[in-house]
């Protein structure tokens, strides 16, 4: 290699490099721009009567006295709004399955308590919330059934009529002779696992601003969402308006964790009410209102058998699993996209012949299901992990020797599942060892040990998992859904002063892609990061784009960045070229500064962007072109992501509280972009995974309230209940995607719970106690000691 060649590879790469996020200066200054810092002149606000009934006929709306409060405008039920807009239907291409309409407000009837029923417009919120209190709705309950194992049945009170059923979706999966295997079993367990319902606690909670200009006859939408596209697509067919004149904004966005990735009825509503009106319309939620009608999550239970020989190898699965999706399919997800997960999922990242898996999806009077951080994966995790565990102390194996024996090995790659997913290639077995080594299991094992020895209650977990990511067009997020969410594209553009613009149609919601995907750009092209401005969240920037979700974002918009940069820079070595009058194949790009191999002449970006836009006939006419490109990239199936997480626990035998002591994730994300921001979102995931097995939980009480409607009664984790997170980059190659990109946001939700409920059950092993239900909240541990107690009156108190 020549000295020139040297100099050139070892210049620095900014991908793989801990850069700061250049979000950060702005938001942790006050700067951010959020959806409740904007209020245009004339802005009026919104406020919503909503159900106090789980299922009910309206039969009457009287609204008093409402206009007698100073600053009131209007007042809307859904007859007011009849022929100003149809509803979202999130249809679907699946057998048996019945797609439920999405309005603004309740028609007819009201299907959960926080369904929007009447909307008061006025001067300002204040005089919005006391309108409220002047109207009265005159309810005629109807009979429900709130919990799933009810509402399945053939006799249960219908939700929507019209559908016939209260059991929308019904799927099932199946490879090999299961029955067969599981008659033959030398081992079999089962249990039957409840992941209870869980909502997303984002610091902002859900805002709408609508703006009407008559004379475009436009709509603008500045919306808190991750999916700004699918919403411009959607209101456009909802409100009759062409795309070029419906437009969503998602400015800073304060969290979504997949609360904010579907379409909601507030959206509707003040696109409606601005058209309508001829004003500026707002909608803030409040907390109450986030905790009680923002989608909901984790809601099933699964009744699921392992068989496995007298090797620990597994045999055979089976699953019966029950998915209580709410009142409503969400838009555009559908009511599949959780309990469908859950099944699909669940064989996880392990080798087995045999496979039956069943699904149904139940309406109940409660807010719908949709996308959530893990997105039924946590739940699918929880169970098999369980059933791992279980059989693997039927046994007497070592819970890691139990995983390495089944996990998928590195030389059996492309591997399909039972359930017919298909996993390219990831660490699987790296993955465990990875985290057996960064926490030293033996010598864990040994605390452990000592530890029970002293009559405490200590125990470890493992779980192991794989999740498909950055998906294509081949596999919809959803089965069935409308919409394709397995394309990204990117603009680039560099102006006539050498600066660089990048358009996506992602939507950042603290993934900090401004930063990563900059990291790419730079790289790829060949210019400065700090020329890069990276434009996201504006279904404006790019024809077709639909958001942040599923991790998706590095793998579709790190790919269409890489292509359209390839684009652009061939476009600018083709200038500097003939500026400099040698081949372009002498030519090399970077900080910004074209450079011959050959000589020691070189041009900046901003040189040459002067020269072909400014400098009339430097460039000949024929040869000269834009410094543009726009190219989109498909990955067409996606890409597998797994990890192993390993949780160390101990329980308060008087408080019956758990204490996390350690935690371990050994997870393999691909090539990783930004190595900060990974551990970031791994320690955020994990945090919110500890949430999941611990503390977070909706409850809904047999009248159908919500009795855990304000942050004293859903329990969110905290700082001091986090210990400190080992992370290990097992950074496997993947050369089926541009770049070797694997998402990995979404990790720590999946694989926390189902550790630290394998680390609680062998905590309490010596009480014979297994954990099938989460939350493990202190409650539940009593009531599950005391049990073990009673049937056990001879047992030792201590575990």
């Amino acid at each position: 290699m020549s000295q020139v060649d040297a100099s050139v590879e070892l210049r620095p790469k900014l991908v793989g490099a801990r850069v700061k996020r250049t979000e950060d200066p702005r938001l942790l200054s006050g700067n951010g721009r959020y959806v409740d810092d904007m209020t245009p002149k004339g802005t009026l606000h919104v406020a919503l009567r909503r159900s106090d009934q789980p299922h009910a006929m309206i039969r009457a709306i009287d609204l008093g006295d409402v206009f007698d409060v100073p600053g009131v405008v209007a007042v809307f039920d859904a007859t007011d709004l009849e022929g100003d807009l149809t509803p979202a239907i999130p249809t679907s291409k699946m057998k048996n399955y019945y797609a439920t309409p999405i309005w603004p407000l309740a028609r007819g009837k009201v299907r959960y308590v926080g369904e929007p029923v009447v909307a008061v417009v006025a001067e300002s919120r204040y005089a919005a919330e006391d309108a409220l209190e002047h109207i009265t709705i005159d309810y005629e309950p109807l009979p429900f059934a709130i919990r799933q194992v009810d509402a399945v049945a053939p006799d249960a009170p219908l939700l929507h009529e019209e559908a016939g059923t209260n059991v929308i979706i019904s799927r099932e999966f199946q490879r090999g002779e299961v029955d067969e295997v599981f008659a033959q079993a030398p081992v079999t367990v089962r249990a039957r696992f409840r992941m209870t319902r869980k909502t997303a606690v984002a610091m902002e909670t859900r805002s709408y601003l609508a703006e009407w200009d008559r004379r475009k006859r436009a709509l603008t939408l500045h919306s808190s969402t991750n999916i700004p596209g699918i919403i411009r697509d959607v209101l456009s067919g909802c409100l009759d308006l062409p795309g070029n004149r419906m437009r969503v904004v998602a400015p800073d966005v304060g969290g979504s964790f997949g609360g904010k990735g579907s379409l909601y009825h507030e959206e509707l509503l003040v696109c409606v009410l601005a058209r309508r009106l001829d004003r500026p319309v707002k909608f803030v939620s409040d907390r109450l209102e986030d905790l009680t009608a923002t989608s909901q999550a984790f809601d099933e239970l699964m009744d699921a058998e392992l068989a496995v020989d007298e090797e620990g190898r597994l045999l055979g699965l089976r699953a019966d699993v029950i998915g209580d999706i709410g009142a409503y399919s969400i838009y555009p997800w559908t009511g599949a996209l959780e309990p469908v997960q859950v099944v699909s999922f669940l064989p996880g990242p392990y080798r087995m012949a045999a496979y039956h898996g069943r699904i149904r999806g139940v309406l109940t009077p409660k807010p719908p299901t949709g996308p959530y951080r893990g997105v039924g994966r946590p739940a699918s995790t929880f169970a098999m992990e369980r059933l791992i565990d279980m059989a693997a102390r039927k046994l007497g194996l070592d819970p890691a020797e139990m995983r390495r024996r089944n996990l998928v090995n590195a030389e059996e790659f492309p591997y399909r599942t039972g359930s017919g997913i298909i996993w390219d290639r990831s660490a699987f077995q790296e993955c465990l060892q990875a985290a057996c080594d960064c926490a030293d299991y033996p010598a864990l094992l040994r605390e452990r040990d000592e530890a029970r020895n002293q009559g405490r209650w200590v125990g470890i977990g493992f779980a192991s998992y794989a999740e498909l990511t950055g998906i294509g067009s081949r596999i919809a997020v959803a089965p069935g859904m409308p919409i394709n969410t397995g394309i990204e594209t990117a603009k680039i553009t560099i102006d006539a002063t050498g600066a660089v613009t990048a358009d996506f149609g992602i939507s950042s919601h603290g993934q900090g892609l401004e930063t990563t995907l900059a990291q790419v750009i730079a790289d790829e092209l060949g210019c400065r990061m700090e020329d890069i401005e990276v434009r996201h969240g504006d279904s404006a920037l790019v024809p077709m784009g639909t958001g942040t979700y599923a991790s998706r974002s590095a793998v579709l918009a790190g790919g269409a960045a890489t292509k359209s940069s390839h684009v652009v820079k061939a476009k600018v070595l083709k200038a500097a070229a003939h500026l400099m009058k040698v081949p372009v194949e002498d030519l090399e790009a970077s900080q910004g500064i074209v450079r011959s191999r050959s000589s020691n002449r070189s041009l900046n970006f901003k040189e040459i962007a002067h020269a072909v836009y400014a400098q009339m006939g430097r460039i000949p006419h024929d040869q000269r072109e834009d410094l543009v490109a726009m190219e989109s990239y498909d990955p067409y199936f996606g890409t597998a992501c797994s990890s192993t997480h390993l949780a160390m626990v101990e329980i308060d035998p008087e408080t019956y509280g758990v204490t996390v002591k350690r935690f371990v994730v050994a997870e393999d994300c691909g090539r990783i972009i930004n190595p900060m921001i990974v551990d970031g979102q791994v320690q955020g995931a994990v945090a919110q995974g500890i949430g999941a097995a611990l503390l977070e939980e909706v409850v809904h009480d047999d009248d159908g309230q919500c009795v855990t409607a304000s942050l004293a009664d859903y329990l969110v984790p905290v700082a001091s209940v986090i210990p400190t997170i080992g992370i290990v980059h097992v950074e496997a190659e993947l050369p089926g995607t541009i770049g070797g990109f694997r998402g990995m946001g979404e990790g720590g939700t999946i694989g926390a719970p189902a550790a630290i409920a394998n680390a609680v059950s062998d905590a309490l092993s010596p009480l014979g106690i297994e954990i099938d239900t989460l939350p493990v909240t202190p409650d539940r541990i009593f009531r599950l000691v005391e049990a073990a107690r009673a049937a056990n009156p001879t047992e030792r108190t201590t575990a």
